[in-house]
């Protein structure tokens, strides 16, 4: 299991189109991936439970990988999230 915190950098938060990239971008690998946030967990891979959680702007957040290509998911969702201006 890997997870790695972010902080959100754009004004907008987490909403649709950066969440549709996640999920995108976490649908590539065979790993679970999850976004933990105020202590709820929901699969990164669903765009309905991103959009569940209402992320907004300088709020934190985690992604959690766990599976074989663990480190892979982190690392292209870090890239992902950084190259979009999400978070940091």
């Amino acid at each position: 299991m890997v997870e790695k915190k972010f902080t959100v950098t754009d004004q907008a938060g987490i909403h649709a189109r950066p969440a549709s990239l996640l999920v995108s971008t976490a649908n590539k690998f065979e790993s679970d991936v999850f976004l933990v946030y105020k202590g709820k967990d929901v699969n990164l891979k669903s765009i309905l439970g991103v959009m569940s959680l209402g992320i907004g702007s300088a709020e934190e957040f985690s992604i959690r990988a766990e599976g074989s290509d663990e480190q892979d998911a982190i690392k292209e969702l870090e890239k992902t999230l950084q190259n979009e201006g999400l978070a940091k």
